[in-house]
């Protein structure tokens, strides 16, 4: 059961930018981040109803989630949407995986006993150059459609830099302690819709035209993709552990490049999936999952009786708070993780 959540969680995150995209043919930007948000909360809500979960009735925690929603959900799932009118949902699944080096550089800011190892140092190094290779400079000027793309790209990583900031703060503030993860995700998205609603007379305006394709794909990214797939992370987490269940990270951009190429015919370019791998070795880098079996070995060598494998986490804020590892010891000691 918990291999096919496994499976599940991976289509669902991995699907995410590819249903914005189908969303975008006839929604704006605004439209598809509201409405994904709001659907992820109700869905979660009904989740809290029926699981018989309490609210939080302190100030402090609902203070603290308020600014967690507004990094984790609304800043991002806007700048998500707005990005991909002109970026290919593939690259954008791509760009997603950055989030973990940029929590990393969120932590060493917002939490002043996180510094940088010089592992997580060369970890962060090596996911710049990911970037960089994903944005070809090179094509930038020869190339007006990968010119026009760039603004786009700068969104989605101000997208992975609002994770970052989101998930440090849950880092440094502790927000929610008491409560599980499904309940403080809730309370989170909840407070993301209330603000998107509030600002969407404004913002979320432009002409709305509905079919299938539109209202299967708005519901597959907010009540599955933005709702459901956290619960089922939430269950892989306690099952798994925060660092097995968060190897989902590397097939979701796997998932994303799939379906972009494959169903929407959108083009592919060699230093895409280069900078990709470039990215991903760079967050196993950091979060120590790279020379991990060596230590093992050198460690069970001086101590066979602590020999024990330490646990990597690296969270993922494509669900709507990435707060499911975050709250596992694992996480807190290192909470690198990607959201769409």
């Amino acid at each position: 059961m918990n291999a096919l959540l496994y499976v599940l969680v991976a289509l669902t995150w991995g699907s995410s930018f590819f249903f914005a995209k189908i969303g975008l043919d006839g929604l704006a930007p605004q439209q598809v981040a509201t409405v994904r948000t709001v659907l992820g909360a109700l869905t979660l809500v009904v989740v809290l109803l029926v699981t018989r979960r309490r609210w939080p009735r302190e100030k402090r925690v609902w203070g603290h989630l308020l600014v967690v929603a507004v990094f984790l959900n609304a800043v991002p799932s806007s700048l998500m949407a707005w990005a991909e009118q002109t970026v290919p949902s593939g690259l954008a699944s791509i760009y997603n995986a950055t989030t973990p080096i940029m929590t990393l550089l969120a932590l060493a800011v917002l939490v002043p006993t996180e510094r940088l190892t010089r592992r997580q140092v060369g970890g962060v190094v090596l996911g710049i150059v990911g970037v960089l290779v994903l944005v070809g400079p090179w094509d930038v000027l020869g190339d007006p459609q990968v010119l026009a793309s760039v603004p786009g790209q700068v969104a989605l990583l101000g997208m992975t830099a609002s994770y970052g900031i989101g998930l440090a703060w849950l880092r440094r503030f502790g927000v929610g302690g008491g409560y599980d993860p499904t309940t403080v995700a809730t309370v989170q998205l909840t407070l993301a819709a209330g603000l998107m609603l509030v600002v969407a007379p404004v913002v979320a305006t432009g002409p709305v035209q509905l079919d299938w394709r539109i209202v299967g794909a708005m519901v597959a990214l907010g009540a599955v993709g933005t709702g459901l797939a956290y619960a089922w992370n939430t269950r892989l987490v306690g099952a798994w552990g925060a660092g097995r269940a968060s190897t989902v990270t590397y097939l979701t951009p796997v998932v994303g490049v799939a379906l972009g190429v494959l169903v929407l015919g959108e083009p592919l370019r060699w230093n895409e999936p280069v900078g990709g791998l470039v990215v991903l070795a760079g967050i196993a880098l950091a979060s120590g999952l790279l020379g991990a079996r060596r230590r093992r070995r050198t460690r069970a060598v001086a101590d066979p009786v602590e020999s024990a494998p330490d646990e990597p986490s690296v969270t993922d804020p494509s669900a709507p708070a990435g707060a499911a590892a975050a709250y596992s010891s694992r996480a807190d000691r290192d909470p690198s993780s990607p959201v769409p």
